[in-house]
């Protein structure tokens, strides 16, 4: 498997795991605290997506730099497989979503 497939399965498991794991574990915050830990789960779910993304994706400076420099220098090969990077971390964030969502009985 060539080191940017293995990059691609590292960034969409990155992803699902901060989703997964900041959702389960803020539960757990949520039940010490005499809350509901279902409730919590779902909305952390919710808003921890975004941090996934970044996380997974190495920092936001390192992506926008790269952007930046393809951008202003013309290459758009860059520009693609920061979007493509993107779209992964985006993919695996949506199933951690998706899976919070089936544990918790959401919509």
């Amino acid at each position: 498997m060539g080191d940017k497939m293995e990059r691609l399965i590292l960034v969409f498991f990155v992803s699902l795991g901060v989703v997964l794991g900041g959702s389960i574990l803020g539960s757990i915050g949520a039940t010490l605290a005499k809350q509901s830990p279902i409730k919590v789960m779902s909305q952390l779910s919710q808003e921890i997506k975004l941090w996934a993304v970044v996380t997974a994706m190495g920092g936001s400076f390192s992506y926008l730099r790269m952007i930046e420099g393809g951008v202003f220098e013309g290459k758009i090969i860059v520009i693609f497989k920061q979007f493509i990077i993107l779209t992964v971390a985006f993919l695996g964030a949506q199933l951690g979503i998706w899976i919070i969502s089936v544990l918790t009985g959401g919509n």
